[in-house]
């Protein structure tokens, strides 16, 4: 399942994303983003944290599938622009190393409620909460 979903973000992303025509960091909570299509998206911190374009996003193994659950608060803390193309994000968690694409934020938008009902079924199937663990 993970194979097929980077298969088809490859192909996704290989196809130009309209011009973003704005983008708005709404910390700690959110991004919006607009597009010359007239797409606009508001992308919560939590969608950009799981979803985090970094080689190290996705550490922790679950029964074959890297997840990443217990992100339900996590907040952007900042962002810094990358050239022309993209952005890197900081989040109170601490990571830091993914840098989003404006293609990128456009196919999380254009897909966020199927890539967020996945992942919930993903962390119910492994016995997992979108909650943070608590404190001992």
């Amino acid at each position: 399942m993970i194979a097929i979903q980077r298969a088809i973000r490859r192909i996704h992303t290989a196809v130009d994303a309209p011009r973003l025509t704005r983008i708005s960091l709404n910390a700690p909570k959110n991004v919006e983003l607009e597009y010359a299509d007239g797409s606009k998206f508001n992308l919560s911190a939590e969608l950009l944290r799981i979803h985090s374009p970094a080689a190290d996003g996705k550490i922790r193994s679950v029964g074959g599938e890297k997840v990443i659950y217990g992100r339900r608060h996590v907040g952007i803390m900042s962002a810094e622009p990358v050239g022309n193309y993209g952005v890197r994000i900081a989040f109170d968690d601490l990571h830091k190393t993914g840098i989003y694409s404006w293609d990128y934020f456009y196919y999380l938008g254009s897909n966020k409620f199927t890539l967020m009902r996945n992942y919930i079924k993903t962390l119910k199937k492994h016995g997992l909460s979108r909650d943070p663990q608590k404190r001992k």
